[in-house]
């Protein structure tokens, strides 16, 4: 068995769990500021509901980007050396966006007060619109191939990455993960907050289907094999089958339909991409499978390794999502209880 091929089969999944998963909460927190309705104290309730909706989840499914960049770096150096030196500036704004956003929500209920409220509530905002835009860009990049000269090192600079194609890419993630985290709010919430989130699903597929389809018929004609046609052909499906399932209300199929756009997208990048893991512009200088993996051995480890290990943390992921399953409305959230910054000044000094 071809090992090098089995890990890159891996990282597929790896990143189909990451997008799947982080695409909900990306979601989630793009719509702060979209959802939320009436007067500040209600507003602020409803931003709270979001904030829950996630809190138990965001943290594990982030577990997933890392394991997909742990193993990169483990089963293809070169493929890692490549993409996270040609694509840094993307990358490092993405890790910023990240790690702010992860801050805002451990912090925002520590400090009573509607500004310090306010000021995560921008920063998780932020730090949701920028990754789920920048991932979309670098993906659609991969599929579209870049400039590598014949040390398949990346030559185009930062702004040959922001092409037409990238950023119909880009708009294409940005809108399945807010209609991906519409679902899931209308899924996880009751009363006016799950109404709305339904009404704003509706439009949202619909907008899907056309931006993402748009994106995913060019990608096919042309950078992708023919085989894909089957991606392109189950996301449509499965976008419609949102369109028709949030109208009769059935949330649970229609966030699973969406999570399986998500994961037809991700067939159709890595499909488009294979026998490479870097294509070259027009073909030139591909840095392929066989050339940036690593040693036998050190698959063979690592593929004993993710056989033991992967269940595990399957199981436990799984195991955390059943017992955070049940809904939460404005009447389950209490009273703020964080400090005031005046008692943190008297306790500091």
């Amino acid at each position: 068995m071809d090992l090098a091929l089995v890990w890159f089969f891996i990282i597929a999944i790896l990143w189909t769990g990451y997008l799947v998963l982080e695409g909900f909460d990306f979601g989630v927190g793009m719509l702060m500021s979209i959802l939320p309705r009436g007067r500040a104290e209600h507003r602020e309730k409803e931003r709270r509901v979001l904030v829950n909706s996630i809190g138990p989840l965001w943290d594990g499914n982030e577990v997933w980007l890392i394991t997909a960049g742990g193993a990169t770096f483990a089963a293809f150096p070169e493929w890692y050396a490549t993409m996270f030196s040609g694509f840094y500036i993307p990358l490092l704004l993405i890790l910023v966006a990240l790690i702010v956003r992860g801050v805002a929500f451990e912090y925002r209920g520590k400090i009573a007060g509607t500004a310090w409220a306010r000021r995560c509530d921008v920063a998780i905002q932020v730090g949701s619109w920028v990754p789920a835009v920048l991932w979309g860009v670098a993906f659609a990049n991969l599929v579209r191939g870049v400039q590598l000269d014949e040390a398949h090192q990346y030559v185009g600079g930062f702004w040959a990455l922001l092409n037409p194609f990238a950023l119909l890419g880009g708009a294409t993630t940005l809108v399945l993960f807010l209609l991906h985290g519409s679902v899931f709010v209308a899924l996880k919430t009751d009363g006016e907050i799950r109404a709305r989130a339904r009404r704003l699903a509706g439009v949202l597929s619909l907008v899907a289907v056309l931006v993402a389809g748009g994106w995913a018929v060019w990608a096919q004609v042309a950078f992708s094999p023919a085989w894909t046609w089957a991606a392109v052909a189950v996301a449509a499906l499965a976008l419609v089958g949102v369109v028709v399932t949030n109208r009769m209300g059935r949330e649970g199929w229609a966030f699973g339909l969406s999570a399986v756009s998500i994961v037809a997208a991700v067939v159709l990048i890595f499909g488009s991409m294979y026998p490479d893991v870097m294509p070259g512009l027009d073909g030139g200088n591909s840095l392929t499978i066989a050339e940036a993996s690593s040693t036998p051995y050190t698959l063979t480890v690592m593929t004993w390794v993710a056989v033991f290990l992967t269940p595990l943390v399957i199981l436990y992921q799984g195991w955390t999502y059943w017992v955070f399953r049940r809904r939460l409305s404005v009447e389950h959230i209490p009273a703020p209880a964080g400090l005031t910054w005046k008692k943190i000044k008297e306790s500091a000094f």
